[in-house]
């Protein structure tokens, strides 16, 4: 009986060890530069300007590199996602070094849009270039509908998003007022 009980500890114990292992196989610990400041990144640290997405964007992150985000929550599958895709793909190259224009596949990369409020795609995520969301200007307001999304706790602002499809002219509205110079 001592034999079994061992036995019952000693395999979930390995088991364990083995996942912990293949995992730190596969994710190895990422060391920082000595000489890298921490508080500000920039785009020579290596911005990543790709456009698809697989999982959920660090808001904070990016914006150490002090440019604006437009994020689309959308799919490869669904037709106004399929409609926009060639809009991104022109502001992507465009805006490289100026802003970050992203794409998640929500269909294929259900978790990257855990962190933000998609309810429809698509759905673009706004950002100004400290972090902060977008708020735009009456005028532009008028022309295009944006959601402001508040905190319950704090009442503070924490998302501007637009659902449905997007221009390219009305990207780059946008973009102009995020203070994006072509």
């Amino acid at each position: 009986m001592g034999k079994k009980r061992v036995l019952q500890i000693l395999v979930p114990c390995i088991i364990v060890a083995a996942i912990a292992g293949i995992y730190l196989i596969k994710n190895p610990p990422v060391s920082e530069p000595e000489n890298k400041n921490t508080e500000e990144a920039t785009l020579e640290d290596g911005a990543d300007f790709s456009l698809a997405v697989t999982e959920a964007v660090d808001f904070e992150e990016m914006s150490s590199y002090g440019l604006p985000m437009i994020i689309d929550y959308g799919s490869d599958s669904c037709i106004p996602c399929k409609q926009m895709a060639p809009v991104l793909e022109t502001m992507n190259k465009e805006m490289e070094n100026k802003a970050f224009i992203k794409f998640v596949d929500v269909w294929k990369y259900t978790e990257a849009a855990n962190n933000v409020p998609v309810q429809v795609i698509p759905t673009q995520v706004l950002v100004n270039a400290d972090g902060t969301p977008f708020v735009p200007s009456e005028e532009l307001a008028g022309q295009i509908e944006f959601i402001q999304y508040t905190s319950r706790d704090t009442g503070e602002h924490v998302f501007t998003v637009h659902q449905g499809g997007m221009t390219e002219e009305q990207m780059r509205l946008i973009l102009a007022e995020m203070g994006v110079g072509e």
